[in-house]
């Protein structure tokens, strides 16, 4: 029966063979060894109790490769083998797999992986809607399947769906709360770019230029605006412009979706003043958004008056003068000073914990001072800071 079968899946790649042969994409050596392989691959899978998730994993890396190098040849010879798709062939050994193993989420990854390279929309939907069915308490599917609508194919709705639905199944986990806040905040900074790029930010500043110039490797990278996003075409249309202007006085623009995310998580969670200030680091990578600091505002606020006497409340001061402020601009040494103040006041108020918190200062100045286009006098002053900091943090 097991052979019988195998026998079967064989037969229907024998046309494809024969096709590969007769356009000299592979030798006649090469197809025995291609056949001999498939074959060995059947009847594993076929052999009843043997075959294990890992089996059907390398079949269908087999096929990936040998797909790959079919388009290779195809490209070099000249010619192309329209009859037959190696994409269909992966996706059938997968989903046999699939349906086999539906436990097993390592084979659900390469089957999404896959379809999503190969740009296969429809597909990917089908197989996102079936792994989260039998999988709904696997918070990182849900994240996927969001940023998935979100970068991929543009929709919002459905991204925010996904989340929402996801901390249904999973809202005791904190990373899924935290990643729906940062899918709203890339949500927030890309229309913030797009508005700025045509003209409609009124707060656009000199500023706003000096941060786009001095993006690093440590700064967010955000979602790339493409000419689908932006048509040149609509630069003159008023309706669009206005309507494109409205936006940001939309909940979801205002910062009012990541406020409420962030007030729900800290009531199911007891108000937890780490996942707090994890909201707050999360919130600080988006310096390009119009309401991130509003944001930040309300979480430290939130932190004062739930935890006041906390490392946390300490440390998300001492970071928020120096939100938006590059190394490189004229405010930034206004905004340091600001910064050791906050360290050093909140350290007079709580003694107990002065070596904590000239630690995790000390530390995070540290990346600051990396910054190779600092002015010499301000990171003369930094570099101080820091050996002071690093002082006390040593010896209490």
């Amino acid at each position: 029966m097991a052979a019988d079968k195998a026998r079967f899946y064989l037969e229907q790649s024998v046309p494809e063979l024969r096709e590969w042969e007769r356009k000299k994409i592979f030798s006649k050596d090469e197809i025995a060894n291609i056949a001999k392989k498939r074959s060995d691959f059947e009847h594993l899978l076929n052999s009843r109790g043997e075959s294990t998730p890992s089996d059907y994993a390398q079949y269908a890396s087999y096929e990936m490769n040998l797909n790959a190098l079919r388009r290779k040849r195809e490209k070099r010879v000249g010619v192309k083998a329209t009859s037959y798709t190696g994409q269909r062939r992966v996706f059938f050994i997968l989903d046999r797999g699939t349906r086999k193993f539906p436990g097993d989420l390592r084979l659900w990854t390469q089957y999404i992986e896959f379809a999503k390279k190969e740009h296969a929309h429809k597909k990917l939907e089908k197989i996102l809607t079936k792994v989260l069915r039998l999988h709904p308490i696997k918070p990182e599917l849900w994240i996927w399947a969001a940023k998935y609508m979100l970068e991929e194919q543009a929709d919002m709705l459905a991204a925010r769906g996904y989340m929402q639905r996801g901390l249904r199944f999973c809202e005791n986990d904190a990373a899924l709360w935290l990643e729906y806040a940062r899918l709203e905040m890339i949500y927030v900074a890309k229309v913030a770019t797009r508005q700025r790029i045509l003209g409609l930010d009124e707060t656009a500043t000199k500023q706003d230029t000096e941060m786009e110039d001095g993006m690093t490797a440590d700064t967010i990278v955000l979602p790339e605006v493409t000419a689908e996003d932006i048509d040149p075409g609509l630069r003159d249309d008023k309706e669009y412009n206005a309507a494109l202007q409205n936006l940001a006085s939309m909940p979801a623009l205002s910062g009012a979706i990541p406020i409420a995310i962030f007030d729900s998580a800290m009531k199911h969670f007891k108000n937890d003043e780490m996942l707090a200030e994890q909201f707050f680091d999360l919130v600080a990578e988006f310096d390009q958004a119009p309401c991130s600091r509003r944001i930040l505002q309300h979480i430290l606020d939130s932190l004062i008056h739930s935890r006041p006497g906390s490392m946390s409340v300490c440390i998300c001061r001492f970071k928020l003068p120096m939100f938006g402020s590059l190394p490189t601009s004229p405010d930034f040494p206004g905004a340091l000073r600001g910064s050791l103040q906050a360290i050093r006041g909140s350290m007079e108020d709580f003694p107990e914990a002065k070596k904590q918190l000239a630690g995790r200062a000390a530390s995070w100045l540290k990346q600051l001072v990396q910054n190779a286009d600092m002015d010499v006098d301000v990171r003369t002053a930094l570099t101080a800071s820091i050996g002071q900091f690093s002082k006390i943090s040593e010896v209490g």
